[in-house]
């Protein structure tokens, strides 16, 4: 007869105290980086020891992927199923994520600060951007052929770039409007430029600047 072994449920006080955790360190890797940020600054604003961080989260580096995963979860908290969607309405997420990030700086200023310090040698979360922008580069592909295939036209040779693009956009305005929020309207900058992009993908023109 075999036994199904089952994870243990945690109590919901252990539940909230690594939630505040998570808010803590979310607070301190974006106002000083991974490297910089330490459990001790973390802890204080908890009211803990170092120790008792690491009882919740085991190490440092497995706190940043915690951190990364719950800003991750902010992303789809509101969407049905909880996971991107597709098609024109993985664009139109896009924008109301951009929308959204306007209103949580803190969550965009660690996304930033983090993205950034990732392409570093041996930073603990270089594979989970790696990851991540592949993945998001692959769903924005997907959403193109379902746009395409819907609007009867022939795909362009373009989807890669136009995918990328549109990401990195969204990361740079995000930078720009940390920088300066009053001259730079981060949820309206991000759905023209998206607009745009998905606009030039369906609906090809002549350069104008060729």
């Amino acid at each position: 007869m075999s036994v199904t072994k089952r994870t243990p449920r945690m109590r919901p006080e252990t539940l909230r105290r690594r939630r505040d955790i998570l808010r803590a360190a979310t607070q301190v890797f974006g106002s000083k980086g991974y490297t910089n940020g330490t459990l001790g600054d973390i802890a204080d604003l908890v009211g803990m020891t170092n120790a008792g961080i690491l009882h919740h989260f085991g190490t440092k580096d497995h706190l940043l992927l915690e951190v990364l995963t719950y800003r991750d979860e902010t992303d789809v908290e509101d969407l049905a199923e909880q996971h991107i969607p597709g098609g024109s309405e993985f664009f139109r997420h896009l924008i109301r994520t951009a929308f959204a990030n306007a209103q949580r700086a803190g969550i965009v200023q660690t996304f930033a600060v983090l993205s950034g310090e990732s392409v570093t040698d041996g930073h603990p979360a270089a594979q989970y951007f790696a990851d991540r922008y592949a993945t998001l580069r692959g769903e924005a592909q997907k959403a193109f052929h379902v746009m395409c295939a819907e609007s009867g036209i022939t795909e362009p040779d373009t989807l890669e770039h136009a995918s990328a693009a549109i990401l990195a956009v969204m990361d740079g305005l995000q930078v720009q409007w940390l920088h300066n929020p009053t001259d730079v309207r981060l949820a309206e900058a991000t759905e023209f430029a998206i607009e745009a992009i998905v606009s030039s993908v369906l609906k090809p023109q002549e350069s104008l600047l060729r």
